[in-house]
């Protein structure tokens, strides 16, 4: 029991928060990435270090500018990692996401291999594309590179275009059936080594949600909701961010990947009656309580 400033007192729960590194980048403009990642995983009781990868101006997803701002942010992420080290940083999580090159991504593989144990959870959300065509800054290169990167993860986090990129398989093939998503599932698990969730499936008419390999149980689910009849940007990195605060909180990887799903998609449809620009992305602010 200890006394706070304003006369009440907290009782300690005997829990500390479990810290999590979170290598993303940061957009000035927009709802994505580190402006996610870092309120969320806040309010689900995480702790969380930020290891940028690049800067922004505004997320890819506004229009084009001659004024757009990239800073690649790969030196700063080793000293940063040097550092770290240096203080004996241990984490209970390390979730990777957008990446600025391909140099960064072996840098970010040097990265989970220093700073894992045999306890520490590694996310990896193989940020490539959507929609079928990967973002205007990856190149082929990147993408193969991908590959090697999530082969570290005990959780990927693919949309269907990723899971397309990462099965060398065309995105006009990309499965909604349960019996087809198994299939892409268990390739993507690596023989069951690592666990999977595949975003962005349509397993009936106006739902969309997820698919899901749990390597612990070797079960695989679907979880769905309504969709809202608009594309946010961001939704990706929201989801992965909640289901990672729900494994790190106890939750079974089903469990996570629902409750994502859910509260995902009570944001797109908040968002949508308040007729905000789609550019901006989801306003999961007001919300945060959902999830504590």
């Amino acid at each position: 029991m200890v006394k706070n400033v304003f006369g009440g007192t907290y009782m300690a729960q005997g829990k500390k928060a479990p810290h999590v590194a979170a290598v993303h980048d940061l957009s000035g403009m927009g709802r994505c990435s580190l402006s996610i990642v870092l309120p969320v995983l806040s309010a689900m009781g995480c702790w969380c270090s930020a290891l940028p990868t690049a800067y922004l101006s505004a997320s890819t997803i506004f229009p084009p500018s001659e004024r757009f701002v990239f800073r690649d942010l790969t030196g700063e992420m080793e000293g940063s990692a040097d550092h770290w080290a240096e203080l004996g940083t241990r984490f209970d999580a390390l979730y990777s996401g957008f990446v600025g090159s391909e140099r960064q991504i072996g840098v970010l593989e040097d990265f989970l291999c220093r700073f894992r144990d045999r306890d520490t959870l590694v996310l990896v959300d193989p940020v490539m594309g959507d929609w079928g065509k990967p973002y205007r800054t990856y190149t082929p290169a990147m993408c193969q590179a991908m590959k090697s990167l999530a082969r570290l993860a005990d959780v990927i986090t693919p949309n269907l275009t990723e899971a397309a990129i990462l099965l060398d398989e065309p995105y006009e093939r990309a499965p909604q059936s349960e019996a087809g998503l198994k299939v892409w599932l268990e390739r993507l698990s690596a023989e069951g080594k690592r666990s999977v969730i595949i975003t962005g499936v349509h397993p009936a008419v106006d739902c969309v949600g997820c698919a899901s390999f749990d390597r612990e149980t070797g079960r695989i689910a679907l979880s769905a909701v309504h969709e809202t009849p608009a594309q946010f940007p961001g939704t990706g990195d929201l989801f992965a961010t909640v289901t990672l605060g729900a494994l790190l909180g106890g939750k079974a990887l089903k469990e996570a990947a629902e409750l994502a799903v859910d509260f995902v998609g009570e944001c797109a449809r908040y968002t949508l009656e308040l007729g905000t620009p789609l550019e901006e992305g989801v306003q999961f602010e007001t919300l945060l309580g959902r999830l504590t």
